[in-house]
């Protein structure tokens, strides 16, 4: 399965992402499946709880999210997020992962963003996919198509 997202959605996710220099950041791409891929169609920005090692969606948040996805009937191909250094997924990311479906992508990106660019995304984010054990695993970025 692979996930399509347009540059500049990319973009606009990069400028929302270093929006929060000192704290972890977390964004949805919402979209649709087709043909057995995720496509992403727009960038949500839920309300949440950030600090310097985790983020969280709280129940107002999941309300809006919830809201969202009704309205718009697209559905979370995706979350992306900060780190203040490497990229990885913690036992933090793990346990507040918004997306729970089997090959869900979670995205990290590293240094809260800063030094991501359109040009150099591929090489600094880090891509997860959650397994049938309901465990992120880290895959290649091959996955991951910038159209």
């Amino acid at each position: 399965m692979d996930l399509k997202v347009k540059k500049n959605l990319v973009v606009e996710t990069l400028e929302l992402l270093k929006s929060s220099p000192d704290k972890e950041k977390v964004l949805l791409w919402l979209g649709h499946f087709q043909g057995g891929d995720c496509i992403v169609a727009e960038i949500f920005d839920p309300i949440q709880i950030c600090d310097l090692h985790y983020f969280k969606i709280p129940e107002e948040g999941m309300i809006q999210l919830l809201e969202k996805l009704r309205k718009s009937g697209f559905r979370i191909v995706a979350q992306i997020h900060t780190h203040p250094f490497e990229a990885y997924h913690s036992e933090a990311d793990d346990e507040w992962a918004i997306i729970r479906h089997l090959n869900a992508f979670s995205l990290v990106l590293p240094y809260f963003c800063a030094t991501t660019t359109i040009d150099n995304f591929l090489e600094n984010v880090a891509s997860f996919s959650l397994t049938s054990k309901n465990e992120w695993k880290k895959i290649n970025n091959s996955n991951l198509l910038l159209i």
